[in-house]
Parts: C-alpha cells; sequence; structure tokens
C-alpha cells in the first residue's frame, strides 16, 4: 500500500520504519525542503531521530500533493500546535477513500478539541482513526517489541489500519473508544511533566508513584466526563503509556519537568530543543477543559502554575499536599 506521513519529527520516521518493514510504500512529507534535502542525502533524521538509518525506499519530499498523490493511508504525525494549519493546507488533496489516522498527542489550544476532531472538520474525512499507546520513537525505530491501540468510530477502518501497521515488533489492538485513546495519549503527557518535575526536586519513588496512581483517576475522571470509556484508561493508551511517560529517560515530557524542577526557566530550556514536548503545550488547554466540564485536576492545576505562572515547583508540592484529605 501507498502511505503518505505527514510530519518528519521522531514519532513520524519510526512509524515509517514500520511501515516499510511491513512492506509498504512510504513517503515522508515535512515543511522545510533544505531539511528534507539533508534527509535525503544523509538518509538520516539527524534533529529528530538521529542514529537511525532511513532506508533509500523511503521517500522524502515537501512537495504536498507529491505526498499524498495515489496515498490509500495518510498518517498524521504533526505536533498539535502545527496540526490546524497543516490540515487546512491539506484539505483539497486528501481523496475520497484514503484512510487518515492520526498519531499526534494534544489538543487544539483554542477549542480543546480532540486532534481527530479538528482533522474531520479540515480534512473533510470521517471518521477519523487515532494510534496510541507506550511508543518511545527511538525504540520502535530499534525494532523494540511495541504494542499500541488504533480507536475508530468505524470497526472496519480499525481493523483495516490494524492490519497496516501491525508487524513482527510492532503488535496492534484495536478499540471504538477514540475520544479516550485519544485523552489518554494527550493528558499523560501533562502527568508526565510533574513527574519530571518531582525528579528534578529530588524527591523518589512513592512520590513518583503517588503521581502517576492520582494521576491516571485524574486522567481517567476528565477522559469519562468529555465521553471516554472508564475502561480504556486501564489499558495501553492509558495507564500503559503513563508508566512509561512518567518513568523514562527518553521522555522528553519528564525531562522537561525534571529541568523545571532543578530550577531552570522553561524559555532556556525550550530554546534548546529541537523535539516537541508536547505536555508543555497541552497542560492549558487541559485545565481549561477541566473548568468547562467541571471536572477536578489537581495535578494538571500544579503543572500550568509551574510552566506558565512560574510558581516554585515546592510550593505546587505543598498545595497539592495540604489539599482536604478524602476517599482514594
Amino acid at each position: 500500500m501507498n502511505i503518505a506521513i505527514l510530519g518528519d519529527g521522531g514519532w513520524g520516521t519510526a512509524l515509517g520504519l514500520v511501515l516499510h518493514r511491513n512492506g509498504h510504500r512510504v513517503r515522508m512529507w515535512g515543511p522545510f525542503e533544505e531539511y528534507t534535502r539533508s534527509v535525503i542525502a544523509t538518509r538520516e533524521n539527524k534533529k529528530f531521530l538521529p542514529g537511525v538509518v532511513i532506508p533509500a525506499e523511503i521517500e522524502w519530499t515537501s512537495d504536498k500533493a507529491h505526498a499524498v498523490d495515489g496515498a490509500g493511508v495518510v498518517v498524521l504525525a504533526v505536533p498539535s500546535r502545527f496540526y490546524k494549519q497543516v490540515t487546512k493546507d491539506f484539505a483539497a488533496l486528501i481523496k475520497p477513500g484514503m484512510l487518515v489516522v492520526s498519531v499526534a498527542k494534544g489538543l487544539d489550544k483554542e477549542t480543546h478539541r480532540r486532534l481527530t476532531e479538528i482533522a474531520e472538520e479540515h480534512l473533510n474525512v470521517s471518521p477519523v482513526a487515532a494510534l496510541s499507546g507506550p511508543s518511545h520513537a527511538e525504540e520502535v525505530a530499534r525494532g523494540v517489541p511495541t504494542a499500541v491501540v488504533i480507536a475508530c468510530a468505524d470497526h472496519d477502518r480499525a481493523v483495516a489500519l490494524q492490519d497496516v501497521f501491525n508487524g513482527a515488533s510492532f503488535r496492534v489492538y484495536t478499540s471504538a473508544d477514540v475520544i479516550g485513546v485519544e485523552l489518554g495519549g494527550a493528558l499523560k503527557n501533562v502527568i508526565a511533566v510533574a513527574a519530571g518535575i518531582s525528579d528534578g526536586i529530588g524527591f523518589g519513588d512513592n512520590t513518583k508513584a503517588a503521581l502517576i496512581t492520582r494521576g491516571l483517576a485524574e486522567v481517567t475522571r476528565l477522559g469519562i466526563a468529555r465521553g471516554g470509556q472508564a475502561e480504556t484508561f486501564a489499558g495501553l493508551s492509558g495507564i500503559g503509556d503513563l508508566i512509561v511517560t512518567c518513568a523514562s529517560k527518553l521522555s522528553r515530557n519528564r525531562g522537561v519537568g525534571e529541568r523545571l524542577g532543578k530550577g531552570e526557566k522553561l524559555s532556556e530550556i525550550m530554546s534548546g530543543m529541537e523535539q516537541v514536548a508536547e505536555g508543555i503545550w497541552t497542560c492549558r488547554a487541559a485545565l481549561d477543559l477541566a473548568n468547562e466540564l467541571g471536572v477536578e485536576v489537581p495535578i494538571t492545576e500544579q503543572v500550568v502554575a509551574i510552566v506558565h505562572d512560574h510558581r516554585d515547583p515546592r510550593e505546587a508540592v505543598q498545595a497539592l499536599m495540604s489539599r482536604d484529605p478524602k476517599r482514594e
């Protein structure tokens, strides 16, 4: 099958390698022609996935029309803050019959909508599927065994995409709960920033375990209020993704949080990063969404206070620990 991947970051590149190993013809699109030429020349995505050789059969282009020409599957691998504009840019190029799957993890910062909702509106394709789960690009690219979930309102599309992505080292499950799968993937990044802040302050395993479990409760509450199913958050796109993102040294969200916990300024951290830490951009939208739905999200609230309002991390911890006692 011909597959177009929109987005030349580490995750899009890793999925391109998965799909190439599965025998598909992969065409990667990136917005900057000069960088695309660099990848073609070196066969390496040095900014976003250094050290991984990209086979010559995987094509790279900055031409939008060429990127999706003849594609049976279109993979949206664009960071959340660029997602709306990119889907608008490709709106006239997506043809009826193309299967569209979103693999980005975030929320629209203005409307707080899920990214598949944005894609369906701009691309005039419905339903758009979502792929999520515990899956560091660095490990997926190297063929480390990984399991994820593809969610779609149309079961036949979910199964078709499962067949496209499923491979020897990349196991894919299906789900009908698009809301739960997407929100699990988006909201866990916020909790991972909190986990990193804990690491940076110098707290231990007790604190990390508390943040993961109470973070899961928070993510589940908000997900259910938005229409997701409780059991989804006990699966790969919920607790699975939360664990790996909060605990791993590969996690950019945890890493940014760690540096914040050590006292670094966010502007200094972000100025030196090529890759995206989605939790930094998602936390405000998540808090706004929670306020709209009347859902209590104390960890998210403190992450926003640290990231956007410059609150001292230790004050945020004290605010969490001094909340009124209650039942679990």
